[in-house]
């Protein structure tokens, strides 16, 4: 049995003003964070994965520069959401 991935920063947002408190130099930490997340959810339960982790740094970025969720998001398939869940 795997043990959870270590996730510090991930688990201090829990939506997306949360993120917007972190400096720029975090994001990539974040999102190396949210993919091994999706990774180890998918191990679970499985389900489609790569269109999610395409889309990882791209939901990062997209949460820390727009005002989301006042600013409405609209993905082109519903797999590259699961970053944004």
């Amino acid at each position: 049995m795997t043990s959870k991935p270590s996730t510090p920063l991930l688990d201090k947002i829990n939506c997306p003003a949360d993120l917007r408190q972190f400096e720029e130099t975090d994001l990539a930490q974040i999102a190396d964070e949210l993919r091994a997340e999706m990774i180890d959810a998918v191990s679970v339960t499985g389900g489609h994965l790569g269109a999610g982790l395409g889309v990882v740094e791209l939901t990062v970025a997209i949460h820390y520069v727009f005002n989301t969720p006042d600013d409405r998001l609209i993905w082109d398939v519903g797999h590259q959401c699961y970053p944004h869940k």
